[in-house]
């Protein structure tokens, strides 16, 4: 097994796992089998098993894998990056699938210490970070880095480890020290350190002081970087280069330049200008590898059609709102992300308005006239309306009043997961004269909770007892008119990932329906509400589901692609190909595998 480790110097949030994920991605062109792994300890402190209850306002979106399992949202990251085609598409390689056990936590690894020692595993040794706690990470990491990830029951060749956190911080050094053995036991041929660091600019000078002492303190513990990644918003002078060079002892070649780019899935290609790949194939020793020549034509592949994607140039744009409660951009992290790749596969410059849901409401009017003025001139100006995911009631009634603004005006309309049951709440007032319509979760005594806690969810222990994820949605029979539906391909059944413990009161479902709600995906028993759509309506679909968990660069979530081609005008277009059967995007880019 091969490791690549991607640690961070300087300060946080420096981008780690878009090199991470980046590296991974020009890995695969050549054909290699990737794995990744992220390890969270520092970044927020993390003695927590997962991040399934960490606040999405503080530390951003919690992702949510095929298996279920509730990782960090640098995963996602991951599998944007690595899962390049569609679910369905016939050259698995490209896929990569990750589970809960790609995210190692410091909860993980102690929880699994202290059930070894309370079983009498350590046979009356006294149990030391150094070296039980260390073993730990040493052995987890060896045995997820040689499961099959890409649908094959091949071992991935390469595994990329992300090191959370900021080298230096205390909560990372027990993960340091096993990453240190890591590398000696591996050998110089199969361990690769890429160090990534800011250089900052002051009064229009680079200054590399904090590089060069980041790098003296990883190098002190023994993680000796082959490559030092300098983020910079600005290209770097060849004199800062050298400079960085010379004090962290490596050659100029090893010093690449990470300039901020007009999106991020340009950074791969950033780095393939700098001589990337014969550096990894050099210090991996790749050539040893045997790749069959078939996904080394699909590397190539891949690389070319994800070089004409992210280069393109935009002649028109799309103006979206996103309606959310959580100020923290990072906890929309996936929705963004699938609004960006139909955009892309659209041809148009997405822009993306943020509106905060509590600025929409009437008591925002009298505390704060001017956010709320503001609020619904960007609401009503723009082309579509995506009210995402969430928990608790605050600035729920402001999403309401846009989902009932949008349903109201034509205007092309997206809920995911709470955004779907807050327009649900929001028909069942305005059209079902159910005024005082809500939601369980905000008011458990309401007389018309139309939506409710679902009875088989743990109503006790909150982390990990929701529905979540991959679970399948069954269309219903005499939905073919659906413009969801359509963009699936017509499919009978879809497999999206989940993550709520509130549904549809089942005891209002026909009345929603009699109503001109069409429920259009259950569960397959046919019992849970999965998918709504109006009918007389240019866009306005429902999902229970988070569908921008799946989607990748290259191939958009159906979903998100439907509302982003309806608020751009092109759904007919878009819908059209898809009768057709065109591999051919609306753009004209080739991407093989949109429809």
């Amino acid at each position: 097994m091969r490791y690549v480790l991607v640690s961070g110097g300087v300060i946080s949030g420096v981008g780690k796992g878009i090199i991470a994920s980046s590296l991974g991605l020009l890995l695969k062109t050549l054909g290699v089998r990737v794995s990744c792994i992220k390890t969270d300890q520092a970044h927020n402190r993390e003695v927590s098993v997962d991040a399934g209850l960490m606040s999405p306002a503080e530390h951003g979106e919690c992702f949510v894998l095929s298996s279920g399992h509730e990782v960090d949202l640098d995963l996602g990251n991951y599998e944007r990056q690595l899962l390049a085609v569609g679910p369905n598409a016939d050259r698995k390689y490209l896929s990569v699938r990750l589970s809960g056990d790609n995210n190692i936590t410091t909860g993980k690894i102690y929880t699994e210490v202290l059930q070894k020692e309370r079983r009498g595993g350590y046979l009356g040794v006294t149990v030391q970070i150094v070296p039980h706690v260390v073993d730990c990470i040493k052995d987890w990491i060896r045995n997820v880095a040689k499961r099959p990830v890409d649908g094959s029951n091949e071992e991935p060749d390469v595994c990329i480890i992300e090191l959370g956190g900021t080298v230096g911080d205390i909560e990372n050094m027990p993960f340091v020290e096993a990453l240190t053995q890591l590398r000696h036991e591996a050998g110089p041929s199969n361990f690769m350190a890429v160090h990534v660091s800011y250089v900052p600019i002051l009064h229009g000078e680079q200054k590399t002081k904090p590089t060069q002492h980041a790098v003296k303190t990883v190098r002190s513990y023994g993680l000796i970087p082959d490559l030092i990644a300098c983020r910079a918003e600005k290209p770097l002078t060849g004199s800062t280069i050298s400079k960085i060079a010379l004090h962290c002892q490596v050659q100029v070649d090893q010093v690449l330049v990470v300039r901020d780019m007009p999106t991020v899935y340009q950074v791969p290609l950033l780095l393939h200008e700098q001589g990337l790949i014969p550096l990894l194939q050099s210090k991996l020793n790749l050539h040893a590898l045997n790749i069959p020549p078939a996904l080394v034509d699909s590397g190539k592949e891949l690389y070319q059609m994800w070089e004409k994607l992210t280069t393109q140039t935009f002649h028109s744009s799309v103006d979206i709102s996103l309606v959310g409660k959580y100020p923290s951009h990072d906890a929309y992290l996936s929705v963004e992300k699938a609004l960006e790749h139909s955009s892309m596969h659209l041809g148009r410059k997405l822009n993306l308005h943020w509106v905060d849901s509590e600025h929409l409401e009437p008591k925002a009017q009298v505390s704060e006239p001017e956010k709320y003025q503001k609020a619904w001139d960007t609401l009503k100006k723009t082309s579509g309306i995506i009210t995402p995911g969430g928990f608790g009631h605050r600035g729920v009634e402001g999403m309401i009043l846009a989902a009932n603004w949008a349903r109201d005006n034509g205007k092309p309309f997206l809920g995911v997961c709470l955004g779907f049951q807050i327009a649900v709440i929001g028909f069942a007032r305005e059209v079902c004269g159910l005024s005082n319509a809500t939601s369980e979760e905000f008011d458990a005594v309401a007389k018309d909770r139309v939506i409710i806690h679902m009875p088989d969810i743990d109503r006790h222990n909150m982390g990990g007892t929701m529905r979540l994820g991959l679970h399948k949605t069954i269309f219903e029979q005499g939905s073919e008119w659906s413009k969801l539906r359509e963009l699936y391909g017509g499919a009978e059944v879809i497999e999206e990932r989940h993550r709520h413990r509130y549904e549809v009161n089942p005891q209002y479902v026909d009345r929603l329906i009699n109503a001109g709600m069409h429920f259009i995906g259950k569960d397959t028993k046919g019992e849970r509400m999965g998918v709504f759509e109006l009918k007389d309506h240019p866009f306005f679909v429902g999902t229970q589901f988070h569908a921008e968990y799946q989607s990748r660069v290259l191939y958009p979530s159906r979903p998100y692609l439907g509302f982003v081609a309806a608020s751009a005008g092109c759904l007919d277009e878009v819908l059209q190909k898809q009768r057709d059967g065109s591999a051919s995007l609306v753009n004209g880019v080739n991407g093989g595998h949109i429809f």
